[in-house]
């Protein structure tokens, strides 16, 4: 009896204990689930702009203070643009305005890489592949210059083996190399930067999300209805620059600098629909600065390649000025000759469009790019040259049958783009005349 009495016991104090670590951890659990008055948490450290992570980065962290105390602002949200435009429409320049700012982080031509690797695919069946790419770095994923590497099989790619690096002011800058900070506005020396530690991509990854904007810019989407889905993300912020250049202007570069650009003119040629019908080339012996380049006929490819350019951007200007829904409010155009003639006014429009703010550096480094003594004769160089020159350059330069070739393939954006053709020799060579007019965009 006393034993069964003793376990009688020892079940009602186990029994009591069980309900007193029950009524303890409801206690515990109503205590953490309701508002904490009593402390409040710590603040989360805080890194200076433009250290702060980025908008889609910042939200995936918890906060209980944005859900049960005060107010949290929210986190600006990040600006992504991306420069539409073609060869030898002075991108290099217009990209410098990007690449010189303290609070962008820009990429020159990232999509050289995909080209490179899938060659010698054509500019149209390489579109998808860009835009993919695109995608990935708009996330600062810059691992996706490892897939497109040509270094070889089980040989990681290093910051210094990006193309365009050796001016890119964040590669050349600290952290990643002590030759430059990004704070200080100037060009960048290319012998410089070479010298330069070669660092893994996932610390140039780490840069990549420190900044607020992110600036690509390429010539080889050749259509812009390709960006929409990019445009169309909601986990993105992008706007399209569609930086356009008298195609004239354009063909007489590429034909300058034709040695350099042959393998992507093959690329773009080889684009071209064989059902329509082209106009012959009027002039194929013609020779542009024979004893300095070497002699020569003007290239096929160089001018060839102007049909399917031109063809691609009579079509982004159509989608332009009967835009769709997520290209309303996201698109800009500027044309080359109004930016290097009045460079400031032209400075200010492009950063009110993408939200940045003007420094007196960047536009003191705007107005001496575009006061140069000269016209470079160097092709792929960015120096400071002069305007009238860079804008004018084309009439000396070209034959009339090699102007009214390039007029009839690019008929329709010269017209839309404010660019007005010649009738004769002498109206080209008369360079007090302006040819430029009110574009419709």
């Amino acid at each position: 009896m006393k034993v069964f009495r003793r376990k009688a016991l020892v079940l009602c104090l186990g029994y009591l204990l069980l309900l007193l670590l029950t009524m303890l951890n409801l206690l515990d659990y109503k205590w953490h689930k309701g508002p904490q008055q009593c402390s409040e948490p710590s603040p989360a450290r805080r890194t200076p702009y433009p250290q702060q992570l980025p908008y889609y980065a910042s939200q995936s962290r918890s906060d209980t203070r944005a859900l049960y105390g005060a107010p949290v602002p929210p986190a600006r949200r990040r600006q992504l643009v991306y420069v539409f435009t073609t060869w030898r429409s002075g991108s290099s320049f217009f990209g410098e305005l990007f690449n010189q700012n303290p609070e962008v982080f820009f990429l020159y031509e990232p999509v050289w890489h995909v080209w490179q690797k899938l060659y010698p695919g054509d500019a149209v069946s390489l579109q998808g592949a860009a835009r993919d790419m695109l995608s990935s770095l708009y996330h600062c994923d810059l691992s996706v210059f490892q897939l497109y590497s040509t270094a070889g099989a089980g040989k990681n790619l290093t910051t210094l083996g990006i193309f365009g690096a050796a001016t890119n002011k964040v590669i050349c800058s600290l952290p990643l190399c002590p030759a430059y900070r990004k704070e200080v506005v100037g060009m960048v020396d290319d012998k410089v930067c070479k010298k330069c530690p070669p660092q893994q991509l996932s610390l140039f990854q780490e840069e990549c999300l420190k900044y607020h904007t992110l600036v690509i810019k390429g010539v080889r989407v050749f259509d812009l209805t390709v960006l929409a889905p990019l445009m169309q993300d909601p986990s993105l912020s992008l706007k399209v620059i569609h930086l356009v250049r008298d195609p004239r202007a354009v063909a007489s570069s590429r034909i300058k600098s034709r040695h350099g650009l042959i393998r992507e003119s093959l690329q773009v040629v080889r684009s071209r629909d064989p059902r329509i019908h082209r106009m012959p080339f009027l002039d194929a012996g013609h020779k542009l600065n024979s004893k300095k380049e070497g002699g020569g006929g003007s290239d096929y490819h160089a001018l060839g390649a102007m049909e399917v350019i031109c063809s691609s951007m009579a079509k982004t200007l159509q989608t332009a000025l009967h835009p769709p829904d997520w290209l309303k409010g996201n698109y800009m155009a500027v044309r080359y000759e109004d930016l290097v003639v009045d460079p400031i006014k032209t400075l200010r429009q492009v950063y009110g469009f993408v939200n940045l703010l003007v420094s007196p550096e960047m536009e003191k480094f705007a107005l001496n790019m575009t006061s140069g003594p000269g016209y470079s004769s160097k092709p792929f160089v960015v120096s400071a040259r002069n305007a009238s020159q860079a804008v004018n350059a084309w009439r000396t330069a070209l034959s009339f049958q090699q102007i009214r070739q390039v007029e009839e393939y690019c008929r329709q954006p010269m017209s839309v783009l404010g660019y007005e053709r010649v009738s004769s020799p002498e109206e080209v060579k008369d360079l007090s005349k302006t040819l430029l007019r009110k574009p419709r965009l």
